[in-house]
């Protein structure tokens, strides 16, 4: 059974959400094979000016999650429209992820870990979350400066994913560096690597997908609008993990039963033979 997915990756400016409805539509009739669609950071909560980040949050639930959700069933694809803020249970804001699928329910969300400090006020998640793609394989998700952490893809790894996608708003001068981390975190950690980033004025652009052996399979070389379609082959994760990344490294077989956990300080914990395998457990959200 083929576990080959169509992606579309939407390297695009802040929107209206009219607006977003009327280019999706545009353009899933356009690529009608691309099953999963995947926008950039905030992309319908970047306003012109700066942002008022206590104003502009809302619970996660309101019309505009509903009008997703109905496009996301309307055009049968899997939608990840960005971030948004989202007013918290406890009252804080988050810059949170929202996953919807096929049928337009809401399959996950995720607030971003690391929030990009001093300039990015909002608080900070605390959950590592994976989702399923039925047929195909798990879904992480990392936001903007999450991808910065080596612990964060680790962690989504280890529990099961084999396509990170990395939700991104880069203004700034470090998108080369980014480029860079992206493709190491996927070389690291034999998975998918998918990076959408915002198009100017909003962002710098250059998006790009990297596949688990580390080849960068689209990219783009502007910060312009631009609609990056490719496949992800989620069984090639398997493949390099069986037989190592270049037919060499297999860093996910590194330990032996009988080997001595191996402290962490800096975590006060350590790495254990025992749980360092991926897909533990099972079924993870976590």
């Amino acid at each position: 059974m083929s576990r080959s997915l169509g992606v579309a990756l939407v390297q695009h400016h802040s929107t209206t959400l009219s607006e977003f409805e009327e280019h999706l539509r545009r353009s899933s009739a356009s690529h009608p094979e691309m099953q999963l669609w995947v926008y950039p950071e905030l992309h319908l909560d970047t306003p012109g000016d700066a942002p008022d980040v206590e104003q502009l949050a809302t619970p996660l639930g309101d019309e505009r999650f509903a009008r997703l959700g109905a496009l996301a069933a309307e055009l049968g694809i899997w939608l990840v429209p960005g971030t948004f803020y989202e007013r918290g249970e406890s009252g804080r804001v988050h810059n949170t992820a929202v996953v919807f699928g096929p049928d337009g329910a809401v399959r996950a969300t995720y607030r971003k870990i690391f929030p990009w400090r001093p300039a990015e006020v909002c608080a900070p998640g605390g959950t590592f979350t994976v989702f399923d793609l039925p047929g195909y394989g798990r879904v992480g998700i990392s936001i903007c400066y999450d991808i910065w952490f080596p612990e964060h893809v680790r962690h989504l790894a280890w529990a099961g994913a084999d396509l990170i996608l990395n939700l991104v708003q880069t203004n700034t001068s470090d998108r080369d560096q980014e480029l860079a981390i992206v493709r190491g975190n996927a070389i690291m950690n034999q998975v998918w690597v998918a990076s959408v980033n915002a198009a100017a004025p909003t962002g710098r652009g250059r998006s790009l997908l990297v596949d688990p052996d580390g080849a960068i399979r689209m990219s783009s070389s502007t910060a312009e609008q631009e609609i990056l379609t490719s496949v992800v082959d989620f069984a090639q994760v398997d493949a390099v993990r069986k037989f190592g990344t270049g037919g060499v490294s297999r860093p996910w077989a590194q330990f032996r039963a009988d080997d001595a956990p191996i402290d962490l300080p800096l975590y006060g914990g350590s790495i254990s033979p025992k749980s360092w395998t991926p897909r533990e457990p099972e079924g993870a959200n976590a």
